[in-house]
């Protein structure tokens, strides 16, 4: 199946934020050949927490995915956002304009 024909979801992790976390989140993803769509990371709850919003396209390794996601070690919580892509299309659309105006 084509990437694009493939449904896309949005994966929220909550880690702790210190330097190699998200090493550790891609290289689950590398080491599966997964494809990451979207990266967005930003510190919450002060400099302690940090949540990871990644948009990826759902298929039938996701579960596998999100159990792996659940016993990294710095790796709080995850949730799946299967609605909530608003935000990787509305920086999409942005970075696209920025392009654009550029030329």
């Amino acid at each position: 199946m084509k990437p694009s024909a493939l449904k896309r979801v949005v994966l929220e992790l909550t880690v702790n934020n210190h330097p190699g976390v998200m090493s550790h989140v891609v290289g689950l993803f590398s080491r599966r050949a997964y494809n990451v769509e979207g990266i967005l990371c930003l510190p919450v709850a002060g400099v302690d927490i940090s949540r990871i919003w990644l948009l990826i396209n759902e298929d039938e390794r996701l579960p596998q995915m999100i159990k792996q996601f659940e016993k990294l070690h710095d790796v709080k919580r995850v949730d799946r956002r299967p609605g909530e892509r608003e935000l990787f299309d509305q920086l999409e659309a942005l970075v696209s304009l920025e392009i654009s105006n550029e030329k």
